[in-house]
């Protein structure tokens, strides 16, 4: 399942350019948390925090237990990382969004997919293993959402793939695409054959440029 942590987080009343400067100088973040039926609300995220979650996270999808303070008061949201922007150069944490979700709401979310084993078709015969898909879009529970797919390939000879539908999904996990798309393939190795000449060809003869010859007559005299 989506790995799920805490993470305690505060109201930020200040906004526009300068404001996030100051934020970011006192080692925090600014986010914002957003959802269906809730107003977005502006916060500010602890750097040191953030960066411990997202370094023990397996995959993209993190469910929170946020505790948002606001002033005296305190309440918890469910939520899931939405978006982090990072530096382009640097790579520190500039921003980060928070979508809200409820425990007893399907979510769709994109899972990655992992491939386990070695293809019979790639091990004895020399083929290629294709990777057609490597996300897969799911719906489910917040609470049932996977951090990967895992995908047996070692019984796949050449010319043998696996479909969505041919997928093994945790309970409560349903895909959303088409079950007819190739997740995986085993093809042949192709060979690509040196040009050769056509058999029998004879070489064109070589143009031969010979002098002009003079013209006959009053004019071949004069010459």
């Amino acid at each position: 399942m989506a790995q799920q942590a805490k993470l305690t987080v505060q109201t930020r009343t200040q906004v526009g350019r300068n404001a996030i400067k100051k934020v970011r100088k006192e080692g925090l973040i600014p986010g914002v948390i957003y959802g269906v039926g809730q107003e977005p609300i502006n916060l500010e995220v602890n750097r040191r925090q953030l960066s411990t979650v997202l370094a023990h996270s397996s995959s993209e999808n993190i469910l929170l237990e946020l505790e948002i303070v606001d002033g005296d008061n305190k309440r918890s949201s469910l939520a899931m990382i939405q978006e982090v922007q990072h530096h382009p150069i640097q790579r520190q944490i500039l921003h980060v969004d928070f979508h809200a979700v409820s425990a007893t709401e399907k979510i769709t979310a994109e899972v990655p997919i992992e491939t386990i084993g070695e293809p019979i078709g790639v091990k004895t015969n020399g083929g290629l293993l294709e990777h057609n898909l490597r996300d897969l879009e799911v719906e489910c529970l917040p609470g049932d959402l996977p951090d990967r797919i895992e995908v047996d390939v070692t019984n796949l000879d050449i010319n043998q793939s696996i479909h969505v539908k041919d997928l093994k999904l945790p309970p409560g996990v349903e895909a959303v695409m088409d079950g007819d798309l190739t997740v995986v393939a085993v093809s042949a190795a192709r060979v690509e054959e040196e040009p050769t000449e056509a058999l029998g060809a004879t070489p064109a003869a070589p143009e031969v440029i010979t002098a002009k010859k003079p013209e006959e007559g009053a004019g071949a005299a004069e010459s």
